[in-house]
Formats: structure tokens, C-alpha cells, sequence
């Protein structure tokens, strides 16, 4: 008696076309987007923005809503800038402080890797040590100021301590929080390709909590340059020069409002440059090499 049971019988060219949807599920296309689009979409937003506030600012001068010396012009600010430059301590003032920020970011990294590293794994330093990165992540850095001036005195090393104590606990707890969301199908494989101790921490932890992990490093470099600001603005001497919160602080001295706008803007361009110049394209790296990038960043 002949069998009744069939084999699904597959036609050769349904095979192809599944096979070609498949591949193209998994293929990325990369289109190079058109410079006038790029400035359309990510550069003319800001300056529209840029221009409103100017258009506002003027006008609330130009209807004198308050004093002018309370609120100067956007031409009195411009002023200011232009006697920096004519006296040649612009860039002086700007990178005394970015030294300082960058340097102290850096060795906050440095610092506060191998922490975070150490409180993600191992459950008694968690228990001990988080919460207390929680706390001085949540303590304002100006806090710091006046007892770091007593124990270092007026110098470099109290700008650095001020940025450590501001910046380490925010790397460590984003690499904390990036670890924590770490696949555990990754670590298992790992484990079973023998990494351990700090090839495991190389290989498989970093690279699992890399974003994770760079928005720490975000909030850190904002924390470092808070922090540098906080302290720049209470301790003054003449060792120290003059870096952009100590400029903001001689303005308001002299009751120079158009030069502490001046220190205000300064201070809130080179943030925002740090983060455009460095964060932002290593964020889009990140997030393209895992297939998270979508069209509207």
C-alpha cells in the first residue's frame, strides 16, 4: 500500500524570494544626506532660536523694561567681547578654564571607571559604596568649595578636587546603570569563551554598557565644567589667573552688567561646543553600530 504522506514541496523561485526579503532585512542602506538638507534639518533650528532670543532681547531693551544698566544690548554684550579681543585675553580667559574642565574630566574618567566596574560586580560594594555615589551625585558641587579651599587652600588642586568630587560619581553610576542593563545572554557567553577578570571588563562589560556608559561620561563632563564654574566663581588668587567664573565674578564686582552677560554666554558656549564637537558624534556612532540610529536624529 502506497504511503498517503507528502513533503511540502517548496517552488525554487518562492525559496528565492524569501531568501532576497531576508537579506534585505538585514542589509543596512546608508544614504549620504544632502549638505543642504543637514544645515536645513540640524543647523538653521539653532540659529533660528539664536536670532528669536536676539530679536526679544532687543526689543525688551529697545521698550527699556528695566534699567539699562540691568539690561544691556545685545550690541553693549558685543562690546564687551570685542574689548577681550582687542586686549588679547579672550582666549586666555576661555582656556584657562577649558584646561582645567578637560584635564579634570579626564582624570574623573580615569577615577571613576574602575569604580563603577568595581560597584557593578561586586554586591558588598554595591550595598556600601552606591548609595553614597548616589548621594554625591545629588550634592550640589558648590558645596564642595569652601571645604576644599580649607584643606588644599587657594590653588589648581582645589579646582581639581571640586570637578573629581563633582564628575566621579556620575561616570561611575552610568557605567553602574549601563552594566545593569548588560543582555545576560552576553555576559553567559563570555563566561563560556573564558573571559574573565579584566578581559571580561574589557571585551564583554564596556562594550555591553556602552551606552549606557557615554551617558555617564555626558553628565560627568557637565558636572566637571559646573563644578570648575562653582569654584572658579568663590576662590580667587593670582596664581590661579583668570578662567571664565572668575571673569564672571570680576564683572559683577564691578557692577559690569554687558561683561557678566558676556561671562554667561561664554561659559554656555564652550558646553554646548564640548558636547556638538565630541559627545554628540561619538553618541551617533554608538547608536548607528547597534542599529539604533533612526532618521530623525
Amino acid at each position: 500500500m502506497a504511503s498517503t504522506d507528502t513533503a511540502p514541496v517548496l517552488d525554487k523561485d518562492a525559496t528565492a524570494d524569501v531568501g532576497a526579503g531576508l537579506d534585505a532585512l538585514d542589509a543596512v542602506v546608508t544614504q549620504r544626506t544632502p549638505l543642504l538638507a543637514t544645515l536645513r534639518q540640524k543647523a538653521l533650528p539653532p540659529v533660528v532660536a539664536v536670532v528669536l532670543v536676539l530679536v526679544v532681547w532687543q526689543l525688551a531693551f529697545s521698550l527699556k523694561l528695566t534699567a539699562e544698566y540691568k539690561l544691556p544690548s545685545p550690541g553693549m554684550v558685543w562690546a564687551a567681547l570685542a574689548d577681550l579681543w582687542t586686549k588679547g585675553t579672550l582666549f586666555s580667559i576661555i582656556w584657562t578654564s577649558l584646561w582645567r574642565g578637560l584635564s579634570g574630566f579626564v582624570a574623573a574618567v580615569i577615577i571613576g571607571t574602575p569604580i563603577g566596574l568595581l560597584v557593578a560586580q561586586v554586591r558588598p560594594v554595591r550595598a556600601a559604596i552606591g548609595p553614597i555615589l548616589s548621594g554625591l551625585q545629588s550634592l550640589p558641587s558648590v558645596a564642595w568649595v569652601p571645604a576644599a579651599v580649607i584643606w588644599l587652600g587657594v590653588n589648581n588642586s582645589t579646582m581639581y578636587a571640586v570637578i573629581l568630587l563633582g564628575a566621579v560619581p556620575s561616570v561611575a553610576n552610568g557605567l553602574v546603570a549601563g552594566i545593569d542593563q548588560v543582555p545576560p545572554l552576553l555576559l553567559r557567553a563570555g563566561r563560556t569563551m573564558g573571559a574573565t577578570g579584566l578581559t571580561r571588563a574589557r571585551h564583554v562589560l564596556l562594550p555591553g554598557a556602552l551606552p549606557g556608559y557615554l551617558a555617564g561620561l555626558k553628565q560627568g563632563w557637565a558636572f566637571s565644567w559646573r563644578s570648575l564654574m562653582a569654584a572658579e566663581l568663590i576662590a580667587a588668587s593670582p596664581d590661579l589667573g583668570v578662567g571664565l567664573g572668575r571673569f564672571l565674578e570680576n564683572q559683577r564686582e564691578f557692577n559690569d552688567m554687558s561683561g557678566v552677560l558676556l561671562g554667561i554666554i561664554l561659559i554656555l558656549i564652550v558646553g554646548v561646543a564640548i558636547d556638538l564637537l565630541f559627545f554628540s558624534p561619538l553618541e551617533r556612532r554608538v547608536l548607528r553600530n547597534r542599529g539604533l540610529l533612526h532618521g530623525s536624529r
